[in-house]
C-alpha cells in the first residue's frame, strides 16, 4: 500500500487514476465478501482506507489553491 507521504508526490492525474483504482478494487472486493469467501479480508480495510487517503489530500490541495 502506497503511504500518505507517496501520495502527496504524485500528481493530481496520478491521484485521480490511483482512487479510480482503489474504488474499483474496494467494489470487487465488497462484492466477493457478498458472494464468496474472501481471501483476504484485511484488503476490504487496506482499500478502504487509501480511498479515504486519496480524497484527504485532494481536498487538502483543493483547500489549498483556494486560498492562493
Amino acid at each position: 500500500m502506497t503511504k500518505a507521504t507517496e501520495l502527496r508526490d504524485m500528481s493530481d492525474e496520478q491521484l485521480e487514476l490511483t482512487l479510480k483504482e482503489a474504488k474499483e478494487n474496494l467494489f470487487r472486493f465488497h462484492i466477493q465478501a457478498q458472494t464468496d469467501r474472501l481471501d483476504a479480508p484485511s484488503e476490504l480495510k487496506k482499500h478502504r482506507r487509501l480511498v479515504a487517503r486519496v480524497k484527504t489530500i485532494q481536498t487538502e490541495r483543493q483547500k489549498a489553491a483556494e486560498q492562493n
